[in-house]
């Protein structure tokens, strides 16, 4: 349980199963449920590669192969139009988001250029506004937080009470906190630390975002 209550979407997976979509498999992902739908069957692979402008039916089998191991979809090998869509996780709809950067505490956020998208669940957001961190180093491990997760922010100054927020502080330091509130006071505090409360209106605080969830890939280690 994480230390801040917060909703957790754990993709548990061996291998490389149920980790996020990429945009392009994705958009495939899409297209063979509606094509599905509208045909009763599915598409060949030189339709895919129409569809998407690729002229090689390797790299169309590739992505059919990435949606196979990640969970969404099986196929039969040597058989024609041998997709099935498993509705378990094709059925789940999801939010391409930007991955802005990288997140260690006590550091200031390392910023990348989004060239990067992660699928996110829309149960977790649906703030088209909303991005993720990725969390880098052990600096988070006693908030059950370790290298690797990625964070869904959503891009709100005003918490509700309970809820774990980015906070900057000083010189671009960047901390989890929860924010609470009662009749008289409010105040931010880090959960390692419940002796430090900073106070709402504090000069050297800001709120960077509001964490709604977080996506952890657990991958089978390799055996020698």
């Amino acid at each position: 349980m994480f230390a801040f209550s917060l909703r957790i979407f754990e993709l548990l997976c061996r291998g490389k199963n149920l980790e996020p979509l990429t945009k392009r498999q994705r958009e495939i992902l899409n297209y063979l449920n509606e094509f599905m739908e509208q045909n009763g069957y599915a598409p060949s692979l030189e339709e895919i590669g129409r569809r998407f402008g690729l002229s090689s039916l390797a790299t169309v089998h590739k992505h059919l192969t990435n949606l196979q191991e990640k969970g969404f979809i099986r196929r039969t090998w040597n058989r024609s139009r041998s997709v099935e869509l498993l509705t378990t996780r094709a059925g789940t709809r999801t939010l391409e988001l930007p991955l802005l950067g990288h997140l260690t505490e006590g550091l200031p956020i390392d910023v990348v250029i989004p060239s990067e998208t992660v699928s996110v669940p829309e149960s977790l957001t649906r703030k088209p506004d909303s991005y993720v961190l990725r969390v880098r180093g052990d600096s988070m491990l006693d908030q059950q937080l370790q290298a690797g997760d990625l964070l869904i922010v959503e891009d709100r100054k005003t918490p509700s009470n309970g809820e774990t927020v980015i906070v900057i502080l000083g010189e671009s330091k960047a901390y989890l906190m929860s924010f609470n509130q009662d009749r008289n006071r409010a105040w931010f505090q880090q959960k390692t630390n419940t002796d430090t409360r900073i106070t709402r209106n504090s000069p050297n605080l800001r709120v960077q975002g509001i964490i709604v969830g977080v996506i952890r890939i657990l991958l089978k280690p390799v055996l020698s």
